[in-house]
């Protein structure tokens, strides 16, 4: 290949080298923007099914998603207006009992205690050094970063609020919009391919939605469940420790396991629980995560793609490397959608051949 003119070879590459930056640039500050359109994007997928049962019930789209939205609105303003207020209260306790452990000098009891028991479980540990480090660790900590970040994650938490409500908003639009946004997707495919490609496309939304849906469900059971249990145990705080259920059971994978080992892990925190109490828990949710992942889930899934074992691991790991917490949650159905393209069109068409 000849080139007559070197200058201008030159000049087109380096001009595609600068667009090429300039887009990696562009994706880049548009980040956030476009989280915030691909997470609003998913939750409407995970609504549409209920629009749809609504529908098939005789109302008029509009009206479907109306009720849809309005029950959803509803749904975390009860959980505002009831939840709230009683975690801010078993907080603003929590944070009283340990100002009393401290102020009553029980933290120096405590302390000991924990020192005995590591020091019975471990008899070849020097736990002398072992405290000595951390005391020296404590003490080397800057008040003034630790201001510093107490600051920074206040701006955390409003800029995330501010999110929520960007989120919220896109997700009300893309709800009611779904028909027309797939009807303009649908329109960019040749005629002679398009109704292949429309069921497909029909397949895979309604593989993320019941998806969405089905780990809500899981959410709400264990959150209830949560909530009901360690009510009667006597744990302490239950009601913020069945929130932490609830929104760790969102996390496919490890947010059960995580979830439960926190809530554990504080039930075994003296002075606010006790090792009974802890015992107990640990137990139940022992017990609780073998029923879920062996009949709870598979009865709520059954209507999603399946995925294989293996391909669940890899994907909620690499979508968590990706995007973190988003795309843990939603590299599941994204796995189950290219199962689909692959049974579904790339065998075939290797069978064709």
């Amino acid at each position: 290949m000849k080139f007559h003119n070197p200058f201008r070879v030159a000049f087109v590459a380096t001009l595609g080298v600068g667009l090429g930056l300039l887009l990696i640039n562009s994706l880049q500050t548009l980040s956030t923007i476009l989280l915030y359109v691909g997470t609003a994007l998913f939750l409407s997928l995970g609504l549409d099914p209920i629009v749809a049962w609504l529908e098939r019930r005789g109302l008029k789209r509009w009206l479907s998603v109306l009720i849809t939205i309005l029950g959803v609105l509803a749904i975390f303003a009860g959980i505002i207006l009831i939840v709230l207020p009683v975690i801010i209260a078993q907080i603003s306790q929590l944070v009283t009992q340990i100002e009393k452990i401290v102020r009553q000098g029980q933290w120096e009891d405590i302390v000991q205690d924990i020192r005995g028991w590591i020091q019975e479980r471990f008899p070849n540990l020097n736990v002398e050094q072992v405290w000595q480090y951390i005391q020296d660790w404590v003490a080397s900590l800057d008040v003034g970063s630790i201001g510093g970040g107490l600051i920074a994650a206040g701006a955390q938490i409003v800029a995330g609020l501010t999110g929520a409500f960007i989120v919220l908003i896109l997700t009300i639009y893309f709800t009611a919009s779904t028909p027309s946004l797939k009807r303009a997707v649908y329109q960019l495919v040749p005629a002679s391919k398009r109704p292949r490609f429309i069921d497909l496309a029909e397949q895979i939304t309604d593989s993320v939605g019941y998806y969405v849906m089905g780990q809500v469900s899981l959410g709400v059971i264990n959150g209830v469940l949560s909530a009901v249990f360690l009510t009667i145990i006597q744990a302490p705080f239950p009601a913020v420790l069945a929130v932490i259920a609830f929104f760790f059971s969102l996390i496919p994978l490890v947010g059960t396991l995580t979830g439960s080992t926190i809530i554990v892990l504080i039930c075994f925190i003296p002075g606010l629980g006790s090792v009974p109490t802890g015992i107990t828990a640990a137990i139940y949710y022992l017990i609780y995560m073998q029923i879920e992942a062996y009949v709870v889930s598979p009865r709520i899934m059954n209507r999603a793609v399946s995925v294989p074992g293996a391909v669940v691991v890899i994907a909620a790991l690499a979508g968590g490397s990706l995007l973190g917490l988003l795309g843990a949650l939603i590299a599941i159905p994204v796995a189950a959608s290219i199962l689909i393209i692959y049974r579904q069109v790339v065998i075939p068409r290797m069978n064709e051949r």
